[in-house]
């Protein structure tokens, strides 16, 4: 899997008003797995009384959670060492999910006939609950039966910061049901005495099980659980059942049993009762939670284990217990027999503290464009002293795009990289500060422009069976080379019009950034005409359209990675459009393939028209004049996939079941269908959709549902998984939020049976009993928390503190020595002012020191009020 980075989110909590106060904690994680291997995937949750931020490039709607965003995302995904079949095909058609304990958000495609499998795939998602590992799980495809387990890799939340930034192989472990867990149970134990008819007493064991919570999923649906509660002994084994709860992940049991500890031989009613040292000390209480399947075999949920001496010192305990795997469960004789997964984690935690704390740290960053020389800025240093200079343009692009001080700030590091670039043809194709933030910009702002612009195209290319491969080394058997070729340049040809015809949907920003590039490369290279062209090819062709051509999935123009064939067509397009792209900015237009097969292809494209029309396109995308469309365009495709939904109950005979549809979202409407490419069964306008919020599982003891509230009848949605409801949340809340009637308030459960669960009220019509959790940002193409991903930006500058600390140090002695120096690590920093730097640097030292009080102060009052024992920090196996 190549990289890939996630984005942040917080949710708003209720009387979390805007300016608030707050405290917020998080992680950043971001997942490499190398097939021989896995997918990846991202998370985070977040703290009471904290406000909502935004993901990508707009708000994600708040939910009611705990805890704060952990980002995660995967790259390479690559295994080895497959166990393979016995028979005479030893070669397996391997994939990978991605799973949140035992719920699935993502999976691969498949690759077939190998062993090694390498995925090359990217995911990134945000994680809306919390959970108690990230596990990778790798299936052999089964077309007529179902698809088998080979293993999985299963790291716990508590473990990843240990793993960070670090290329590991781990050994695939073997999948039973024993060991696949998920929940917690709370649990109230108390010891009575009881004195019987005959005068004697008894020890009393009094087992409260009082609620599970976040039990998982059972064939994609709420289970039915219930628990058997033992009392285990060297001699005894005793046991009771609860009630079955149908559909829920989080049953309400509060159900009491008895069970007889010890006798006393010896009691009387004056003397003082106490349990036999010898006993106690062997006793505990089992609780194993269950699915009950009706005809076939219960599932097995997990187990926890309470040694009945936790009541020693005290007459009653009650707590939160994780739910653990039972004694045997996944265990291996040969850790490494069934293969290894391929694996690289980067994760940090992020404390967001009330907004005035981080004003000193954001006026700084953002005067940064107006800093003379823009290398003495904040901004500019912090991408200096960062070991990853990503960790840092993702938060520094999107804070600066939200107070529109980007394009200056772009323009200024891009004009310090023309200075040192001496060979026209290498105009901006480094790795620097300035094509790494305009690389991030184009993510941000530009995919509303490659859904108009490609996704089409990509739609038939991806839909279609047509072979383009032109390699005969290659070609499968019937395949006709000439006949390829054709499909091929039908393909790039039309690929290559939608994209020269776009400039009316380019984004003003990047039209904007494109001028100064043009007019900046033109004044550094005056004798040579077409560098203001390549200045702009090379981002929007490069790192932009041509990127996107190859991964698709990425940018979110198709719902599934693409089959092995349709891959290499995209490959051999994405090279042939980059290739265009250049000559359209060349005065010699020759091809650097050495392939000739390939070298043979690009000759159709060496008419005139296709360097002029890049040429037109590249003069009106980066022109001053105003280009996006101010007409009523084709919609635009936003989203689809499949879901359930609720009926709508229109007819009185009508059953209220859940059917799965296929759903599709655009920019004027949202639909649903029987099937893929089936006509609609119903449309609801976007203009008519009032509120977009999660619904609570107790409606329809369902999980991961929400509502698409409109001006007709609420639509009741399941999605597959958390993640997927959350990105539908999202997309259908941006769309939706400049309808002028949009409602301030909602029910968060449904109205069944001439009632709203949730507030008892019988209109239908009433008012919602809650407020919408999703307001109207001040800028709705980018509405970010500014706080968080200042935030961002103070935990990098903390963790390159040693950096920051050489680059004063040089700064000192090029004042002193009256030039720049030669010591080991002096020189990798780009010092013009030295003075200025080093006044640059004070500040920053200085304001890191400030947030670093409040930070201290907050990490230790977490670690004081989170009681081992509560539903925030459950126990983990047994306690004494």
């Amino acid at each position: 899997m190549g990289v890939c980075w996630g984005r942040r989110r917080v949710d708003r909590l209720p009387g979390a008003g805007r300016g608030s106060p707050r405290c917020e904690r998080g992680g950043d994680l971001h997942a490499r797995t190398g097939v021989r291997g896995a997918a990846w995937s991202a998370a985070w949750t977040r703290e009471p009384g904290a406000r909502p931020g935004a993901r990508g490039v707009s708000g994600l709607p708040p939910t009611q959670a705990c805890g704060r965003p952990r980002r995660t995302g995967a790259a390479r995904d690559e295994a080895k060492n497959l166990l393979p079949y016995l028979g005479p095909n030893k070669m397996r058609d391997c994939f990978c999910t991605i799973n949140l304990d035992q719920e699935e958000v993502y999976r691969t495609q498949v690759v077939e006939k190998s062993l090694s499998p390498y995925f090359s795939e990217e995911f990134y998602f945000e994680i809306p609950r919390t959970f108690q590992y990230l596990s990778f799980y790798v299936y052999d495809k089964n077309v007529l039966q179902r698809d088998l387990r080979i293993g999985k890799v299963a790291i716990k939340k508590e473990d990843l910061c240990s793993h960070s930034g670090k290329e590991t192989w781990f050994s695939l472990q073997p999948i039973d049901s024993n060991s696949e867990v998920q929940g917690k149970v709370h649990l109230e134990l108390k010891l009575n005495e009881l004195i019987t008819e005959n005068g004697t007493v008894c020890q009393q064991l009094v087992v409260h099980i009082k609620a599970c919570h976040g039990l998982p999923l059972i064939n994609g649906q709420s289970c039915d659980p219930y628990a058997t509660v033992s009392l285990v002994g060297p001699s005894r084994n005793d046991q009771k059942k609860t009630k079955v709860k149908k559909k829920t992940s989080n049953p309400q049991f509060n159900e009491v049993f008895y069970f007889e500890v010890t006798r006393s031989s010896s009691y009387t009613r004056k003397s003082q009762f106490q349990v036999e040292e010898e006993d106690i000390e062997k006793l505990e209480i089992r609780i194993d939670l269950w699915n009950n399947e009706n005809l076939v075999q219960d599932v097995f949920l997990g187990e926890i284990k309470v040694p009945v001496n936790v009541l020693r010192n005290d007459s009653s305990h009650q707590a939160w217990y994780l739910l653990q795997p039972r004694d045997n469960g996944n265990k291996s004789s040969k850790p490494d027999d069934l293969g290894s997964l391929l694996l690289t984690l980067c994760y940090t935690e992020d404390y967001v503290l009330p907004s005035e704390y981080y004003g000193p740290l954001k006026a700084l960053l953002l005067k940064s464009p107006d800093v003379q020389p823009v290398s003495a800025s904040a901004a500019y240093i912090l991408g200096e002293i960062c070991r990853d200079q990503k960790d840092a343009v993702l938060p520094l692009v999107r804070l600066l795009l939200h107070h529109n001080k980007l394009v200056p700030f772009i323009t200024a590091v891009a004009d310090l990289d023309l200075k040192d670039t001496q060979d026209a043809n290498a105009i901006f194709r480094g790795n620097s500060l300035a094509t790494q933030c305009l690389t991030e910009m184009m993510k941000i702002v530009g995919g509303h422009y490659l859904k108009v612009t490609l996704k089409p195209v990509l739609d038939e290319i991806c839909e279609s069976s047509k072979s383009c491969e032109i390699d005969p080394v290659k070609l499968k058997e019937g395949d006709n080379v000439e006949s390829n070729k054709e499909n091929l340049y039908y393909y790039v040809d039309k690929v290559f019009s939608a994209i020269v015809g776009s400039s009316v949907s380019c984004p003003t920003v990047m039209c904007d950034i494109f001028y100064s590039l043009r007019q900046m490369a033109a004044k550094r290279f005056p004798n040579n005409p077409h560098v203001q062209y390549s200045a702009v090819s090379s981002f929007v062709f490069l790192r932009f359209f041509a990127v996107a051509i190859l991964s698709p999935h990425a940018f979110h123009l198709r719902p599934h990675y693409p089959d092995t064939q349709t891959v290499r067509t995209l490959t051999l397009i994405s090279k042939t459009i980059q290739i265009i792209g250049n000559w359209g900015c060349q005065s010699r237009r020759k091809s650097r393939f050495k392939k000739s097969v390939m070298c043979e292809f690009l000759k159709m494209f060496q008419e005139e028209r296709y360097f002029t029309d890049v040429k037109k396109f590249l003069d009106e995308i980066s022109s001053t004049e105003t280009k996006e469309s101010s007409g009523t365009s084709e919609p635009v495709h936003l989203k689809e996939g499949e879901m359930y939904k609720r009926a709508q109950g229109r007819t009185r005979i009508g059953k209220k079941n859940f059917k799965k549809r296929w759903f599709c979202l655009t920019s004027k409407e949202l639909t649903y269908h029987k099937q893929q490419g089936k006509d609609a069964i119903y449309t609801i306008p976007v203009k008519n959709i009032l509120a977009v919020e999660k619904l609570e599982e107790s409606s329809f003891n369902k999980k991961n549902m929400f509502q698409v509230i409109h001006t007709e009848k609420t639509l009741y949605i399941q999605a597959n998984n958390c993640v997927e409801a959350n990105e539908w949340i999202d997309m259908l809340c941006r769309v939706s939020r400049c309808n002028h009637n949009r409602l301030s308030s909602f029910h968060p459960s449904a109205y069944l049976n001439g009632n709203w669960l949730c507030c008892q009220e019988t209109s239908e019509g009433t008012p919602g009993c809650k407020p919408c959790t999703a307001g109207i940002p001040a800028d709705i193409q980018i509405d970010i928390d500014e706080d968080r991903e200042t935030e961002r930006i103070y935990s990098v500058f903390t963790l390159s503190l040693l950096k920051l600390q050489k680059m004063e140090e040089a700064c000192g002695s090029i004042a002193v020595y009256q030039g720049p120096q030669k010591e080991p690590g002096y020189s990798k920093f780009t010092i013009e002012d030295s003075v200025a730097t080093f006044k640059t640097i004070q500040q920053i030292k200085s304001t890191i020191e400030k947030l670093d009080e409040p930070h201290e102060k907050y990490r230790k009052k977490r670690s004081s009020s989170a009681k081992y024992g509560s539903k925030e920090n459950p126990i983990v196996g047994k306690i004494s």
